[in-house]
């Protein structure tokens, strides 16, 4: 089943505004499979489908219809696409209508007034326009072609060399011979009736024929009769005299009448031709004074018609008059080309003097030579608008233009969003009259942008206008204008083809110069560079660039300039979009350094600080900041996924990375002179005072930060690189594995040494002050009295494990079991050292070495792992077993009665669901 056709689509219609009948052509997409498909067509709500010719799928020629809407759409209909839309309109011209009182003005040729009134019409002017009385069929051979195959001849019926062969091939290549056959019998009743004209003409006037020829021969006689032609005094002889008396007589008395009318005559023949030809004697001051109101196309008018007049004439005066109109043509000509050459200038005014130059033959090519004119503008212009930035005549982004105005420039203003603001919160707001600080590189780009958008589409169209030849009047239409504007513009292409790339070019070199000055060759910096004393650029400045040059690219693709010419915009375009990528992760480096200052060390109910939220926020926040550039535009290149760049963006990524984890290691090193180190840890860890809560504007300890780091890098690990990786996916960015692992390793790197350091801080000197309390007071495991408890440098070491566990807890209670299964594996590990070195238990000894040992690991039973349980176990094996029940007896009632002595300190080593209290 094949798939349905799409309905049919009017995009163009030329003209696009006429009078009824007027012939268009309709342009658009699916206009039908041919002549059979195309089942509708109206312009302006009229039928116009009896005058249309289907000439392609795309194309389609008819004459539109007398319609009673003055505007609408064109609306095809097809059979396979049905009924069809349009994006175009055509505007039907009603003509005014002239009444019979109305005055109206026409043009009126006075060569073709007949001043000889009396004299008879020429029988050839009465002969019929169609002598063969059949349609006429003009065939397409050329008048060119007949001439050379008839030399001398010719096909109008009236000359003497007549060519019946050629009339015929002219005029009736295309009649069949039927209606030849109707021709000829059409010539033969014509024959025909001029022949019986002819004679009945002679019939009527016959009578009158004879009385003549009677007269004529009565005096014929009477003069043979008399004989006496020759003779003096004859009759004819008299009545000669007679007559010559008769004319002297009548001159005598009619000499001074006659001599009167005479001098009336030459007077008034004088006045008929100073009346006749007081046009062309007027006609250099009328020029004069419509040059100077500037209706030059009055004066036009007027210099066609004198010169259809007078242009070949030989009489003296007229040639003297018309000498000096040509002379104040010529100096219309002069002033006319240095106001076209004049910039800067409206397109409309540029179309008018070229016409008017071209209507009065103006010598050279005008309408190339302001092409010419407006492009080294244009150049001299992008140049000015560099020199003015670099040499500091505009300071201020509120600068006023040329008309004083501060309003947004043709491409318009982007706003800046927080989405743009490189480091969001981490920046100090923008002020309300941030406009006024904008760079002098971002000035400068988008008033060059405007400069190009203000001018070139003047530029392009002047020079579509050259192609097409619509610079041009009827009057150049008719002297071959329009076609030698065509030749002229076949043959400057090239040259026009140029001027774009130079144009082009040279907006990108100036812009290279300004923002990127080491992608220009040396010998080219002089020329548009002189940017180095002008501030760096954030990143969201480089986007706004970005913004800027995108828009003139559109605006000059919009006018139809081929692609090829407009690549090196595009090569502009991925440059700035890779210098700003590279510029933001920069600058993003340098923002994160600076995030360790903004560290409040206030943790949450999960033990973490703001620090991995602000550098989250930073990460998204540049991120954000890099949608626009990195977006890939209709004929752009995807940035990321240039292998270069995808190296140098991991690379600087890795790098932010890097960069957070040292400033965290930074924080743990800080020192903090009011946290007295002297002290003794015990005395410290069992002081009631320690942990009141963190609270703002408390300092930390150097243990406390430790900790504080450490739930921070856990933290990191397991959620924030997370979604940073998810957050580099989704804009684009590849290679995040290898961020992620590099991340990942570097703090836990990190988190292993800041761990230890924490560890040795606070497992050696709990680990330390075993032996000298186990010691104390001379005691001996050989001679020793029967155990009655406990003794107190246990109970001292599990208050001071308390203490780190209340310490740890009150930061995070995710990093109690690690922290505290390491110090546990420490005490016990040097409880099995100190038990194995002992020599000798006796029984008391034993009991009470057992004792405490059983004490200890029943108290922290919950934090043990294998390599406690594993010291616990080689300590209980190197003392001597115990055999009496009074002795096992005795050690459980011991145990018992520390358990509950110790209840309440021990409660914290129990599994239990209490969350810490948010600070």
């Amino acid at each position: 089943m094949s798939r349905a056709r799409q309905p049919p689509l009017v995009t163009g219609i030329s003209p696009k505004e006429g009078a009824a009948w007027t012939k268009v052509t309709i342009r658009g997409e699916n206009l039908g499979t041919g002549p059979a498909d195309l089942i509708g067509l109206s312009i302006c709500g009229h039928n116009c489908l009896l005058t249309a010719e289907w000439m392609s799928a795309s194309k389609i020629v008819c004459r539109v219809g007398p319609a009673k809407d003055d505007k609408g759409e064109i609306i095809v209909t097809t059979k396979s696409g049905g009924l069809g839309t349009s994006t175009v309109s055509f505007k039907l011209i009603r003509p005014e209508r002239i009444g019979i009182l109305d005055q109206s003005a026409v043009w009126v040729d006075e060569l073709t007034f007949r001043t000889d009134r009396n004299k008879g019409i020429s029988p050839l002017s009465l002969r019929p326009s169609n002598p063969l009385g059949i349609d006429i069929d003009k065939g397409k051979i050329s008048p060119k072609d007949l001439e050379l195959t008839f030399p001398g001849m010719s096909a109008d019926f009236t000359s003497e060399n007549f060519s019946a062969t050629w009339y015929l091939i002219e005029n009736h290549a295309g009649s069949s011979f039927d209606q030849l056959k109707i021709a000829a019998s059409n010539l033969k009743k014509q024959a025909t009736k001029k022949n019986e004209g002819s004679l009945a003409y002679v019939k009527g006037g016959l009578s009158t024929f004879f009385e003549a020829q009677d007269a004529l021969s009565a005096i014929h006689q009477k003069l043979e009769s008399d004989g006496t032609e020759k003779v003096e005094g004859s009759m004819t002889q008299r009545l000669e005299n007679i007559l010559n008396r008769a004319s002297n007589t009548a001159d005598t008395l009619f000499q001074e009448v006659l001599g009167r009318k005479d001098k009336a005559d030459s007077t008034r023949n004088a006045l008929n031709v100073l009346q006749r030809f007081k046009f062309l004697f007027n006609l250099p001051l009328n020029i004069e004074r419509n040059i100077q109101k500037g209706d030059y196309d009055v004066v036009i008018n007027d210099y066609e018609k004198a010169k259809s007049l007078f242009g070949n004439t030989e009489v003296p005066v007229f040639k003297k008059v018309y000498a000096e109109v040509e002379t104040r043509i010529g100096a219309l000509r002069s002033l006319l080309l240095e106001k076209l050459l004049q910039t800067p200038s409206t397109l409309h005014d540029q179309k008018r003097y070229i016409r008017y130059l071209s209507d009065l033959h103006a010598p050279g090519d005008p309408a190339w030579q302001c092409i010419d004119a407006q492009h080294k503008w244009i150049l001299q212009l992008m140049q000015n608008c560099r020199d003015e930035f670099i040499s500091g005549q505009r300071v201020g982004a509120g600068a006023l233009d040329p008309e004083g105005d501060t309003r947004p420039s043709a491409l318009g203003r982007l706003s800046h969003t927080a989405s743009l603001k490189r480091g969001g919160s981490l920046r100090t707001p923008r002020s309300s009259n941030w406009h006024f600080e904008t760079p002098q590189q971002v000035q400068f780009v988008e008033k060059l942008s405007d400069v190009v958008i203000g001018q070139l589409p003047n530029f392009w169209k002047l020079w579509i206008s050259y192609v097409n030849g619509s610079l041009f009047s009827e009057t150049g239409e008719k002297s071959g204008q329009v076609e030698k504007s065509k030749k002229n513009a076949r043959q400057r292409q090239n040259d026009f083809k140029k001027m774009i790339e130079e144009l082009t070019s040279r907006l990108v070199k100036l812009i290279r110069g300004a923002l990127l000055p080491a992608t220009l060759p040396q010998g080219e910096l002089t020329l548009y560079g002189g940017w180095e004393s002008k501030t760096d650029l954030a990143g969201s400045w480089h986007t706004q660039i970005i913004h800027t040059v995108r828009g003139c690219h559109e605006a000059l693709s919009a006018m139809e300039i081929p692609n090829d010419l407009l690549q090196v915009i595009q090569d502009l375009l991925l440059d700035l979009r890779v210098h700003c990528l590279m510029v933001t992760l920069v600058h993003t480096t340098e923002d994160v350094n600076r995030l360790a200052e903004k560290e409040d060390w206030l943790v949450d109910n999960e033990g973490i600080t703001s620090l991995p939220s602000r550098f989250e926020q930073c990460m998204v926040q540049m991120l954000q900041s890099l949608k626009e550039p990195l977006e890939t535009k209709p004929g752009e290149t995807n940035v990321l996924q240039l292998e270069q760049v995808q190296d140098q963006a991991a690379e600087l990524s890795v790098r932010i990375m890097k960069v957070f984890v040292n400033s965290l290691e930074q924080l743990s090193t800080k020192t903090d002179g009011d946290i007295n180190t002297s002290h003794n840890i015990s005395l410290d860890l069992s002081s009631p005072d320690r942990f009141t809560g963190i609270q703002e504007g408390f300092t930390p300890t150097s243990e406390q930060r430790l900790l504080i780091i450490l739930s921070n890098c856990q933290y990191l690990e397991r959620h924030t690189f997370l979604n940073l990786a998810h957050h580099f996916e989704k804009h684009g960015f590849t290679g995040t594995e290898k961020i992620t692992r590099v991340s990942v390793d570097a703090v836990r790197g990190l988190d292993r040494k800041l761990f230890e350091a924490y560890i040795e801080r606070r497992a050696d000197p709990i680990a330390g002050s075993l032996e000298p309390g186990i010691y104390a007071g001379y005691f001996d495991w050989r001679d020793c009295q029967t155990p009655t408890g406990v003794r107190n440098y246990l109970k001292e070491a599990l208050v001071n494990i308390i203490a780190v566990h209340a310490e740890v807890f009150t930061v995070s209670k995710d990093l109690v079991p690690r922290v505290l299964s390491r110090i546990v594996e420490s005490v016990a590990d040097e409880m099995c050292r100190l038990m194995q070195c002992v020599s000798s238990f006796s029984k008391n000894g034993a009991l009470q070495a057992r004792l405490e040992l059983c004490a200890l690991r029943d108290a922290i039973a919950t934090y043990l792992n294998a390599d406690s349980n594993a010291s616990f176990k080689l300590a209980l094996e190197s003392l001597p077993q115990l055999h009496s029940g009074a002795d096992k007896k005795l050690l459980e009632e011991l145990l018992n009665k520390f358990k509950s002595s110790m209840q309440l300190q021990l409660t914290c080593f129990q599994a239990s669901s209490v969350q810490p209290i948010k600070r």
